[in-house]
């Protein structure tokens, strides 16, 4: 039996209650936070290296430390993630994001910026680990699809609303502008969770052995082995493509950053429309199948996008736009279906680890694509349809590892939880 077919009933789903999209949004509030200032630094490259005096290897690596930080984060945060109220950790870590985040405004030297851009990658990345879990605790299978599209719609929204209105206030008062107001929104994002998260600690009531052992039985079950290599082989599937479809483009049809705005744009757009929608077809119908769909047609836009000849910009917007809602697309339902693999008591742990993954694969991702291409002295890119082949590889590998996926034996029962998703009597989350 699939993994899907034991959380996606054919039968129309619950709907999800007022109380839970109030949660729901909470979280996505967080994780829009968390994905403005992941993706914010990346146009302000220019910028950074002029002000800083910065070589394009160093601003490089100010992106990659990121991904790096949060990748051993996640893989510490593994021995303790599930020793804890879920809210309070994420509480925990993400007022340290939004401290980080602050640091990265302030910062006065290139030294100062990474040791912030690090903090907020720890912080950030760890954040984003216990919303996932708090998503896998509090929802019922049934729900979870709906769920995740909404978490994960907000990288959509932040490239809509967070870059352009980052860049106006880059442009207006400076580089460090749109990390102080980031953090300054994060600081009310933080209050308002601190009043209606609830507390998740059903996960507590079991007997626990040290944290190492704990740790090392995660990595051996086989389940969670799977898991693993799923998720690497889709996210390096994804990203040696989203890498370098920008300067690709730049270099095809010699457009500017504002025609790249634009484009963009469009597809976030499109985005935003198609999480939402997978989200309910991920509730609705058979989660394995919908993802192979998806997983599929993101092999056609990944051989178009990579083969796209010079021509209007209209045309790069809708092939964009299809490789983004399908790329994007698929991760609603293969994180129901990750979320589902492991059992709660260590859904923390496994979810810490899945993304320690998930980020080694984002660092690998642009390396491995930047091995393959090369640029001419007329300022041509070649190589990028060797690159699109690669990445047809590796989705063709996330398929096949998605079938070896199964639920795990024990399923928290999901009206344990119905009264913690009321306001926590704590004064701190007193509504």
């Amino acid at each position: 039996m699939s993994v899907n077919s034991a959380e996606s009933p054919r039968t129309p789903p619950p709907k999800i209650t007022s109380s839970e999209w109030a949660l729901i949004l909470v979280l996505v509030a967080i994780h829009f936070t968390h994905m403005v200032d992941f993706v914010i630094i990346m146009p302000l490259g220019q910028r950074l290296m002029s002000e800083l005096s910065i070589s394009p290897v160093e601003f490089a690596s100010i992106v990659s430390v990121y991904a790096v930080a949060a990748g051993v984060a996640s893989l510490i945060g593994s021995l303790f993630m599930d020793r804890f109220d879920r809210r309070s950790v994420l509480l925990a870590m993400y007022g340290g994001f939004a401290v980080s985040t602050l640091l990265c405004g302030l910062a006065p030297t290139y030294e100062w910026l990474m040791v912030a851009r690090t903090l907020a990658g720890i912080f950030g990345g760890l954040a984003a680990v216990a919303i996932m879990a708090v998503i896998g605790d509090v929802f019922a299978p049934e729900k979870r699809g709906r769920a995740t599209g909404a978490i994960t719609s907000a990288f959509a929204v932040a490239s809509i609303v967070g870059l352009p209105i980052g860049l106006v206030l880059a442009n207006e008062y400076g580089r460090g502008a749109p990390f102080v107001v980031l953090a300054g929104l994060s600081a009310v994002v933080w209050v308002i969770a601190a009043f209606r998260l609830p507390q998740v600690r059903g996960h507590l009531e079991h007997a626990r052995r040290s944290a190492t052992s704990e740790f090392v039985a995660v990595i051996a079950e086989p389940n969670h082995q799977w898991a693993f290599g799923f998720s690497f082989f889709m996210v390096l599937g994804t990203f040696t493509v989203a890498s370098f479809i920008a300067p690709y483009l730049t270099a095809t049809n010699g457009w500017s950053e504002a025609d790249l705005a634009r484009l963009y744009f469009a597809a976030g757009v499109c985005t935003l429309i198609g999480m939402n929608i997978v989200g309910r077809m991920a509730d609705r119908f058979e989660r394995l199948k919908l993802f192979r769909f998806l997983a599929g047609m993101t092999i056609v836009a990944t051989l178009v996008v990579t083969n796209l000849p010079p021509g209007p910009l209209w045309v790069a917007a809708a092939v964009m736009s299809l490789f983004m809602v399908f790329a994007a697309g698929r991760m609603v339902p293969a994180q129901a279906m990750l979320l589902g693999t492991a059992q709660p008591r260590n859904r923390g742990a496994f979810m810490s680890l899945n993304t320690s993954v998930q980020h080694l694969a984002t660092g690998i991702a642009p390396m491995l694509a930047g091995s393959l291409i090369t640029i001419t002295d007329d300022g041509k890119m070649l190589g990028f349809p060797i690159v699109g082949y690669v990445a047809v590889i590796l989705t063709l590998c996330s398929l096949i590892l998605a079938g070896r996926l199964r639920p795990a034996k024990a399923i928290i029962v999901p009206a344990q939880l119905e009264l913690e998703l009321k306001p926590s009597a704590e004064p701190v989350a007193a509504a």
